[in-house]
């Protein structure tokens, strides 16, 4: 019994990595890289957003309380996973691994971001591009947010990979092969879009 309840956990946590929070993921990162093309057109898109009916509704049943479940379950699978880079070495194999590191950055930089962000909003501070530029224009913050996004981008790209083998939706060697590839797409045109968004509010450019 416990062990199905934790392989259910596990079905779960891997299903709420993709849906809602990789879809919330990539909506962030597009509203965001309104950005590229002018401070007006960010803050007309990040306005949208922020005024949405039923907001804290939604922010908490779509991103914050999926987050928490996938973020708690994560950290237990990090520190009971067994990672045997070093007795196979294959590329699954590293990746497995490199998952469970992202997946610990990635929360550390979630967190930090809510902190910077969210939080100083309910304060009284103002939702638009100045916000943004204020904190990447810090070269520590700069670098910090870029590992962060493309750190997130990886954990999804490469969780998506995982949902897809173990929802069934990819079980032959060539089903996952394509996957591995398509995957990889994902994660260099949401990466592309994530890091061109960070250097506009850092460079203006």
């Amino acid at each position: 019994m416990a062990e199905h309840r934790e392989f259910m956990y596990r079905r779960l946590h891997s299903l709420l990595g993709v849906v809602p929070i990789g879809i919330f993921l990539i909506q962030h990162l597009v509203v965001n890289h309104f950005a590229v093309y002018g401070e007006e057109s960010f803050n007309k898109a990040a306005n949208f957003m922020d005024n949405l009916p039923f907001k804290l509704v939604l922010e908490t049943v779509i991103i914050y309380l999926p987050i928490l479940f996938h973020a708690i379950l994560g950290v237990y699978i990090v520190f009971t996973a067994r990672n045997n880079v070093n007795r196979y070495g294959f590329l699954r194999n590293w990746l497995f691994f490199v998952q469970r590191i992202t997946g610990i950055i990635t929360l550390v930089f979630i967190a930090w971001h809510v902190w910077q962000t969210r939080i100083q909003i309910a304060l009284g501070a103002e939702l638009n591009f100045g916000m943004m530029e204020d904190i990447l224009t810090n070269p520590f913050m700069f670098w910090f947010y870029i590992v962060g996004v493309i750190s997130t981008v990886f954990h999804f790209s490469n969780g998506l990979w995982g949902f897809l083998v173990s929802w069934g939706f990819a079980q032959s060697p060539k089903s996952q092969k394509i996957i591995t590839y398509a995957t990889l797409v994902v994660f260099i045109v949401v990466s592309y879009i994530g890091v061109r968004t960070l250097i506009t509010f850092a460079y203006g450019i």
